[in-house]
């Protein structure tokens, strides 16, 4: 593995699977396999778990990890080429990147899109320009577009969890928020989740909230939540803005806030939510500590789907 972007980084989903649960049972059976190595984390924008699962994931495998919010501590960068640069913008990728490449042996990166321009979010400028012209292997730790390690996250779960014969039904609901939220998470599960094939896929939400089709495509798209939650064995929960209006907030739909009553219809399904998560807004207090939610869970195996990735590229560089 070079880089890891997206789930198309990844020669096969199942294997890294079981490398992050064997990192589970012995989280520090490689520790020399990074012995010397240094990981820099770069942050534009906040993190709870993505940046502390990295870190300790990175120290199980002997490196030495460095973090850099660059939003705060760092110059504002400029992307475009051929610009003059008599703006805010006091230090260009060009220039930024290649130093980068020679101060790390991977270089981690966390930003959001502006929800402004589509095409300019979805065209991931920061990240393509880092794998440009830093020369070293690229990990998204979420992105304009996508956030591959928490999906990475969802299917080591469920394959955790799931043990029958047969596809397990997974739902991706719409949740309702209080802000434009961006669409990486929900574009980047069900990515995986097609991809994987181990699954059935539905994702339901209200019309307007339709996501980019190279995401979906092979799943199925339910407006009736109620219908889509039948026969469910787990329920992702997710807010997202609106792709074709993009970045909008379309009418208020808080009756999609899911709650135990409307799991009745479900295969008593496991909730899943990436976290944060704003409680009785996406998701209900009752829903969030009864026995049915997996987001501690999902949260805990932020390590090992780092582990994986992390081990996965240094055995390509050795």
């Amino acid at each position: 593995m070079k880089n890891f972007i997206s789930v198309h980084d990844v020669a096969d989903i199942d294997s890294l699977v079981q490398k992050a649960i064997a990192y589970k049972a012995d989280p520090m059976k490689d520790k020399a396999l990074g012995e010397n190595k240094r990981i820099g984390l770069l942050f534009l924008n906040p993190s709870l778990r993505t940046r502390l699962s990295t870190q300790i994931a990175a120290q199980n495998l002997g490196m030495e990890a460095i973090v850099f919010n660059m939003d705060k501590d760092g110059w504002k960068l400029e992307f475009e080429d051929g610009v003059v640069m008599d703006g805010t913008s006091v230090e260009h990728i060009k220039d930024a990147a290649p130093i980068m490449g020679a101060y790390f042996d991977i270089l981690c990166i966390r930003t959001f899109p502006l929800l402004l321009n589509r095409e300019d979010d979805y065209n991931e400028v920061l990240v393509r320009q880092l794998m440009k012209y830093s020369g070293i292997p690229i990990v998204s730790l979420e992105s304009s577009t996508l956030h591959p390690l928490q999906s990475l996250t969802d299917v080591i779960t469920i394959s955790e969890l799931f043990k029958e014969k047969r596809k397990p039904k997974v739902v991706l609901t719409w949740a309702p928020h209080i802000k434009p939220i961006p669409q990486c998470v929900a574009n980047s599960f069900a990515q995986w989740m097609n991809a994987w094939g181990s699954v059935d896929l539905t994702i339901t939400h209200p019309e307007g909230y339709e996501l980019d089709s190279q995401f979906t495509d092979g799943a199925t798209i339910e407006h009736d939540q109620q219908k889509a939650l039948e026969d469910a064995d787990f329920v992702y929960v997710k807010n997202w803005s609106s792709f074709t209006d993009y970045g909008k907030m379309l009418p208020d739909n808080e009756k999609w806030m899911l709650t135990l009553d409307k799991l009745k219809v479900s295969n008593d399904a496991k909730v899943m939510h990436c976290l944060p998560v704003r409680r009785n807004v996406e998701l209900s207090d009752e829903v969030l500590d009864s026995a049915n939610s997996l987001v501690n869970l999902q949260g805990a195996n932020r390590v090992w789907a780092a582990q994986a990735v992390l081990s996965e590229i240094l055995n390509g560089a050795n």
